[in-house]
C-alpha cells in the first residue's frame, strides 16, 4: 500500500471514529434509541469496513434473524465474556476500535439518558449565568466622546471650569484668543467695565481717566491719548462683548489654565481647600459611578487627583486637565488636605472721596429764573444749621447733552460770606429731553461734562448734585457710566458730587447705589412721595417705617456717612369720594391753618409717627398725616441712630419754625434718647411701609420733584 494510500485509510478512519463518537453521544442520551436509519447506517459502515480489511461480511441489517457470531456488533460483551462466548483476540479487537458499538448495548437504560440530560441542562445554565454574570460586572471599556459631553457644537465655543464645576457659560476661542461673556465678568471678576452700543467701545473708568477700548484692537484710549497693548481687549459674539482672559488679568484676580483635546479653559475665582488622592493602579475617570459608564479618561498608576464628593463605592474626582467624573473608591489613597490659592496682584482703584468731615445740613432752593435767585435771603430768615445749599439751577435742553443755567455768582459769594457751600443742581425734567440719548452716548456724556465742569467753576459753585428723575430702565447702566465719568472731572477740579435717589425699591435698583457711593462723594435718598399725586389710595408722604427702610435698604449698598437722607417740608390733604382719591400738596403752615379753620385736632400716629386727622366734608373723607417738628424729629432720630452723613429738606420755604430746632439738636447730636424709645415701641413700622412700598413701586415713576408742592 502506497503512502498516498495511508493517509487516505488514515483519514477515513478519522472520520469514522468521529463519526461513531457522535453517534455514541445521542445513543447514550436515547436521542437514536429507535432510529431504524441509524442502526442500518452502522451495519453499512461495519460492511465497509470489513470488506476494506478483508474481513468476511456476516453483517445482518437489524430485524433479521441474528447469528450467534453476530453479537460481536450487537451483544452485551459483558454477558458474553461471563458466558465464555468472546474470545481475547476479539476483544483486543473491540478495545483498539474504541468499542464503537457499545451504545447499542446501553439501549435499554434510560436513567442514564436522563442524567445526560440533565447535565448537560445544567452546563448549558451554567455557561449562560456566567455570561450573565460578566455582562454585569465586567467593566466597560466604551468611551464617551469629551466633544458630547461638553457639548460643542459650534466651534469657537469653550467649555469652561469654574473651580469644580462646569459652568454653563462659555468661553469663545477666536484667531488664538480666549474671551469671557461681559455678563460673567460682571457676575464674578469686575463689575466696573461698561459696554457702550451707539458707538461700539467698551469703557473703564479711574479715578483719573477714562479708558476706552474699540473692539478688536491692540490700540485704546486712556481718555483721548492712544496707547498700546499686547491683545485685544475684546470681541462682539452673538450680541455681547466677550473679554480676552489675558487681558481681564490686569483687572482682576483671578487663576486661568487652559486644556487641550478638546479645548477647554478652567477658572478659579476664589482660594479654595482641596481633598487629593493617590491613584493605586491604572483605572479610569468614569460619567457616571458604575463600571458601565463611559469613559472619560484613563488614570495612571501614581497620578493625583482631586476628590470632589465621596460616595459609597464611588469617588467624584477631578483630573490634572479638568476632567471631572467618578473613580472607583478602592483605586485611590493616600488622601491628603491641600488649598488652591489665587494670587493676589490686581490692586482696585481708589475713588478719592470729597466727603465732608461733618454732618450735612442741605436745603434745596427751587428756583425757576434768575430774579428768584434773590429770594434766598428771606428764606434763610428762620433756618438753623444750613452748612449747603443746593439751588435748581442747570436744566438739560437738548438730546446732545447741552443746558441752560440761571446760575448767580453774587449768590454764590454771598453764600460763601454765610459760611454756606453751593452744591447746584441739574435737572433732567425742566425741559423735554430724552435722557436715554444722552446717557447711551460717549459723544454726549462728554459734551455735558466738558460744558458743565466749566460754567460750575466760573461761579465758584462747590459742587454739583444730580437729579435725573424717570431714567429708563434700559439706560441704567448708562446713567451708571455717566456718573463714573462726572465724577472724574469733579475729583480733577475739587466739586463735591451728590447725587439724588428715589427710596429703594425693586423698581430704582437700576440706578445703581452702590457704585454710586464708590465713585460719588454723596448718595442722596428723596425720603418721601411714600403716596403721591395719582397715588391709588391715602397716605402719608413719608412715613416713619417708609423713611427707615429707605435708610437700611441704602446703608446696605452705601458707607453711612456717604448717605444723605432728604425730608420733606411739606404734606398732602385726600380726598376720597365716589371711588376716587384725588389729593393736593401742603406746606407745613397751610396743613396746620387747613385743620384750625375746621376745628379738628389731630391726633399722633404711632404706626407713621406723625399727628393724623380725618373728617367727613361735602360726601367725602377728608384725611391727612401731618409733617411739623414731632414727625420731623423722629425721623432725625432715626438718621442719628444710623450715623448718616447728613440730612437734605425739600424744599426751603415749606417749613414753620419749629422744625429748625430740631433739625439742629440733630446737627449738634443733642435730640433726646427718650424720642428713640418711642420709635422702638412700633417694630413693624417697617415692614408695613415697605410692604405698601412694593405696591406703589411705580410712584417714583410718575412724580418728579418739581411737582411736589410749588
Amino acid at each position: 500500500m502506497s503512502s498516498e494510500d495511508r493517509r487516505k485509510q488514515s483519514r477515513r478512519e478519522k472520520s469514522r471514529s468521529a463519526t461513531n463518537a457522535l453517534v455514541e453521544f445521542f445513543s447514550d442520551a436515547g436521542d437514536f434509541e429507535n432510529d431504524e436509519e441509524i442502526k442500518n447506517e452502522r451495519v453499512r459502515r461495519e460492511r465497509s469496513r470489513r470488506q476494506a480489511a478483508g474481513e468476511p461480511d456476516e453483517m445482518k441489517l437489524p430485524g433479521s434473524r441474528r447469528r450467534p457470531e453476530d453479537r460481536l456488533i450487537y451483544g452485551d460483551e459483558r454477558r458474553e465474556r461471563r458466558e465464555g462466548k468472546t474470545s481475547d483476540g476479539e476483544r483486543s479487537r473491540r478495545q483498539r476500535r474504541g468499542n464503537a458499538y457499545a451504545p447499542e448495548d446501553r439501549v435499554g437504560h434510560p436513567g442514564r439518558a436522563i442524567a445526560v440530560v440533565i447535565i448537560l441542562m445544567l452546563l448549558i445554565a451554567g455557561v449562560g449565568a456566567m455570561g450573565l454574570y460578566y455582562k454585569k460586572y465586567s467593566y466597560s471599556g466604551e468611551r464617551m466622546d469629551l466633544r458630547g459631553y461638553y457639548n460643542i457644537s459650534d466651534p469657537e465655543d469653550v467649555p469652561l471650569l469654574v473651580g469644580n464645576e462646569i459652568s454653563e457659560v462659555r468661553a469663545l476661542q477666536r484667531d488664538g484668543y480666549l474671551f469671557l461673556p461681559l455678563s460673567f465678568v460682571s457676575d464674578n471678576l469686575n463689575d466696573h467695565f461698561y459696554y457702550e452700543k451707539s458707538e461700539n467701545q467698551l469703557f473703564y473708568a479711574l479715578p483719573d481717566r477714562i479708558l476706552r477700548f474699540p473692539e478688536f484692537s491692540n490700540e485704546y484710549y486712556s481718555n483721548e491719548e492712544m496707547m498700546n497693548m499686547e491683545t485685544p481687549a475684546w470681541v462682539m459674539n452673538r450680541e455681547e462683548p466677550y473679554l480676552e482672559v489675558g487681558f481681564l488679568s490686569g483687572y482682576a484676580d483671578f487663576i486661568a489654565e487652559k486644556y487641550e483635546n478638546p479645548l477647554r479653559l478652567q477658572l478659579y475665582l476664589d482660594d479654595m481647600q482641596t481633598s487629593q488622592a493617590t491613584v493605586l493602579k491604572d483605572t479610569a475617570i468614569r460619567y457616571q459611578g458604575g463600571v458601565k459608564s463611559q469613559i472619560l479618561k484613563d488614570l495612571k498608576e501614581g497620578e493625583s487627583v482631586l476628590i470632589l464628593e465621596e460616595l459609597e463605592d464611588w469617588n467624584k474626582v477631578r483630573s490634572s486637565d479638568g476632567i471631572i467624573g467618578y473613580t472607583e473608591k478602592k483605586m485611590l489613597s493616600d488622601v491628603k488636605g491641600g488649598q488652591i490659592t489665587i494670587p493676589r496682584v490686581y490692586q482696585e482703584p481708589v475713588f478719592t472721596s470729597l466727603t465732608r468731615d461733618h454732618k450735612i445740613n442741605m436745603a434745596w432752593h427751587q428756583v425757576t429764573s434768575t430774579a428768584a435767585n434773590d429770594t434766598v435771603y428771606e428764606l434763610l430768615g428762620n433756618t438753623k444749621g444750613i452748612n449747603v445749599i443746593s439751588p435748581t439751577w442747570y436744566f438739560l435742553s437738548d438730546n446732545g447733552g447741552d443746558f441752560t443755567t440761571i446760575a448767580s455768582e453774587s449768590y454764590v459769594n454771598d453764600m460763601h460770606q454765610r459760611g454756606i457751600e453751593v452744591w447746584a443742581l441739574i435737572d433732567n425734567f425742566t425741559n423735554e429731553v430724552d435722557i436715554s440719548q444722552i446717557l447711551g452716548s460717549y459723544t454726549n456724556r462728554q459734551n455735558l461734562i466738558r460744558q458743565l465742569i466749566p460754567s460750575v467753576l466760573s461761579y465758584g459753585i462747590d459742587g454739583i448734585n444730580v437729579d435725573f428723575e424717570r431714567v429708563p430702565q434700559a439706560a441704567g447702566e448708562d446713567f451708571a457710566e455717566f456718573i463714573r465719568e462726572l465724577s472724574i472731572a469733579c475729583r480733577t477740579n475739587g466739586l463735591v458730587l451728590s447725587v439724588d435717589n428715589y427710596v429703594p425699591t425693586a423698581s430704582s435698583d437700576f440706578y445703581d447705589r452702590a457704585e454710586q457711593g464708590r465713585v460719588a462723594d454723596y448718595v442722596v435718598i428723596m425720603g418721601y412721595d411714600e403716596h403721591y399725586a395719582g397715588s391709588a389710595q391715602a397716605g402719608s408722604v413719608a412715613s416713619l417705617g417708609y423713611v427707615l427702610g429707605g435708610i437700611e435698604r441704602t446703608i446696605s449698598e452705601v458707607p453711612a456717612e456717604k448717605v444723605i437722607n432728604g425730608i420733606p417740608f411739606y404734606t398732602r390733604f385726600w380726598r376720597t369720594a365716589g371711588g376716587q382719591v384725588t389729593s393736593e400738596a401742603l406746606t407745613m403752615s397751610m396743613a396746620q391753618q387747613s385743620l384750625e379753620k375746621r376745628g379738628i385736632t389731630p391726633e399722633w400716629d404711632e404706626t407713621t409717627s406723625q399727628y393724623y386727622a380725618s373728617f367727613e366734608e361735602d360726601g367725602a373723607l377728608c384725611q391727612i398725616w401731618l409733617e411739623e417738628a414731632a414727625s420731623i424729629r423722629a425721623k432725625l432720630t432715626v438718621m442719628s441712630q444710623y450715623s448718616l452723613g447728613g440730612v437734605a429738606e425739600w424744599k426751603l420755604g415749606q417749613e414753620t419754625p419749629g422744625v429748625w430746632d430740631e433739625i439742629a439738636a440733630y446737627m449738634d447730636g443733642s435730640l433726646g434718647d427718650g424720642d428713640a424709645a418711642q420709635i422702638e415701641e412700633s417694630p413693624d413700622q417697617q415692614t408695613e411701609a415697605l410692604d405698601e412700598m412694593q405696591q406703589t413701586e411705580g410712584a417714583v415713576e410718575e412724580l418728579p420733584a418739581e411737582q411736589v408742592a410749588q
